[in-house]
Parts: C-alpha cells; sequence; structure tokens
C-alpha cells in the first residue's frame, strides 16, 4: 500500500463538510494521517490544503497564512446566520439603494485594514464550554466575542443589484460572513452571504486543486504522487542543514551544535520560526532559533535551536 506524504490541494464541493472531505479522503488514499489547515463551512467551496502523511506535523505552521475568498452578497435581507441557511421563506425585505459601483468599492474600501469582528452567533466557536450555535438554537441569550483581523484587500468584482461580488484577502479567523452581515448593515437594507469560493491559501491557488473524485482516480491510477507538493517545497522558513552523523539524533530531539551545523540558508533573527534539514536536505524537524543568523554564523552560541515539531 502507498504511503503519501506532502501537500495536497483539494477542491472542496458544496454541501459537505471540510471533515466530511478528511474522511472521504482517508478512505479514499487509505491512509489515518491526514488533516487540513482551515475548516470551510458546508455551504462554502473552494480550497482545503491537505497535510498528508508526515506534513500532518506542519499543519500548525501553514494555519496562519492569509487566505483569499471571492464571495457572492445578496443585498435586502438579513439572516440570523449571516448566509443563506438561515433565510426564511417569509424573510423580510428591505428596499435596496441604488447604488453606483463607485459608492460600493468606497463601502467596501472602509473594511480595508485591521478591524474589529462579532463572531457568528450560529458558528462552533465555544463560549463558556458551550458551542454559540447550540445556544442560538435554544433561544439562549449571551454576547459573541469579538476578533480583531486583518482585510489586506478588498475589491469589487461585478455589481448585478441586489446582488454583487467581492474579492478579499484576508488574516485567520476573519468570517466572511459577518462581513457580508456588516457591510449590510452599513448600507442600511441588510445582507448575507449568498454564496463562496476560497480561491487562495497563501501561494496555493484554486486552479491546482483536484477535486475528491479527480483524487480518487489519480490514486487509482498510481499518479497521484505528482500532485503532492513536498514539505520542503512549502515551507519556506530559513533553515539549517546538519552532518549525516547528527541526523538520527534530531527524531530524538537533541539539541545541535555548531559543529554539527553543515550550512544555513537564509536570514533569521532571535525566535523566528527555522527549519532543521539533514544532510539530504530533507526537513526533520522546525523550531525558534535562540540567536539571529549573523550570530550563528560567526560564534558558537549556546541553545541556537529550540524545537517546536520533530517531523516523523
Amino acid at each position: 500500500m502507498t504511503e503519501y506524504d506532502g501537500i495536497l490541494l483539494c477542491n472542496k464541493p458544496f454541501g459537505v463538510s471540510s471533515h466530511d472531505v478528511m474522511a472521504e479522503l482517508k478512505r479514499i488514499m487509505m491512509q489515518t494521517r491526514i488533516g487540513h489547515t482551515g475548516t470551510l463551512d458546508p455551504r462554502a467551496t473552494g480550497l482545503l490544503v491537505v497535510c498528508v502523511g508526515r506534513a500532518t506535523k506542519i499543519a500548525q505552521f501553514l494555519s496562519e497564512i492569509d487566505k483569499t475568498y471571492e464571495a457572492e452578497i445578496k443585498l435586502g435581507i438579513s439572516s440570523p446566520t449571516y448566509d443563506g441557511e438561515g433565510v426564511a421563506d417569509d424573510a423580510e425585505t428591505k428596499a435596496v439603494p441604488p447604488l453606483t459601483e463607485a459608492e460600493l468599492r468606497d463601502i467596501l474600501s472602509e473594511y480595508k485594514g485591521t478591524i474589529k469582528q462579532k463572531v457568528p452567533a450560529y458558528s462552533a466557536v465555544k463560549v463558556q464550554g458551550q458551542r454559540l450555535y447550540k445556544m442560538a438554537r435554544q433561544g439562549l441569550k449571551f454576547d459573541t466575542p469579538e476578533r480583531e483581523v486583518e482585510i489586506e484587500r478588498i475589491n469589487l468584482v461585478k455589481m448585478n443589484l441586489p446582488y454583487f461580488t467581492f474579492s478579499v484577502q484576508c488574516s485567520k479567523g476573519t468570517y466572511i460572513r459577518t462581513l457580508a452581515n456588516d457591510i449590510g448593515e452599513r448600507i442600511g437594507c441588510g445582507a448575507y452571504l449568498h454564496a463562496l469560493v476560497r480561491t487562495g491559501v497563501g501561494n496555493f491557488n484554486i486552479k491546482d486543486a483536484l477535486t475528491p473524485n479527480e483524487i480518487k482516480y489519480y490514486r487509482e491510477a498510481g499518479t497521484l504522487k505528482r500532485y503532492l507538493k513536498p514539505i520542503e517545497e512549502v515551507l519556506n522558513f530559513p533553515a539549517i542543514r546538519v552532518h549525516e552523523n547528527f541526523a538520527q539524533a534530531i527524531i530524538s530531539g537533541k539539541s545541535p551544535h555548531l559543529k554539527d551545523v553543515v550550512n544555513i540558508y537564509g536570514e533569521f533573527k532571535a525566535d523566528q520560526y527555522i527549519s532543521l534539514m539533514d544532510h539530504m536536505g530533507r526537513i526533520m524537524a522546525v523550531g525558534k532559533a535562540g540567536v539571529d543568523s549573523q550570530t550563528l554564523r560567526g560564534q558558537e552560541p549556546k541553545n541556537f535551536f529550540t524545537y517546536v515539531r520533530v517531523l516523523n
């Protein structure tokens, strides 16, 4: 049985959870070490960055990467869930003002930069040990947490009122359906997230992603490995490469000394993530630098590498 290692880009279909997709991929690839770097709601589609085999150990380092989405918004109707799932058949409709594209672009620009968002009441976030969506369904009153997120860019793609579509690049933890609701309140007629596609995660792009059916096809054809990106291609931290006689010691978490170092790749500062490579250039661990790269090149500092994760 083939054991897969690396990063696989998956195009999640509509109507299934990210958890269900992972379960399906485990069956297709016949291995259990599979995870992803950021959940998509069942009603959203698009890019899931899937970590397979040894690469599951680097998921925590990839989850912080900015995400890019294309979101379709419907104006004139509000939703308690901020998306189409919460829109009742008899939902109140408000008149949509005759916005121009220029006016809508100006409104969207107000959300660029660091903003505060309320977590949706219908979300899996826990407050006092309970999931918010469970509390909301019970009709309980509660205050939803507020988060600070970063919107790197937000651009109008097309407008056909009462619908419009925008693209957004944002930090981890941003709720696009909250953004849709907030824009609707700002315009004054209400709005909800009608459709959402995640188009990018960092440098990964949806155009390179495979559907679960395609992944199954390539696995059965014996060609799936060519679609997995190696850890060394994905993890772009500065790196320290060690001698062959020290490589085995990485598995047990032994701290390297300067005599064990073959080369230093890139520049880094103290407390920055760096990779530890074996003599063949394979990333074996990720840690934090105890000193900057210039100091390491010039002297024998103590504790210049602290392990965060060993990739075995």
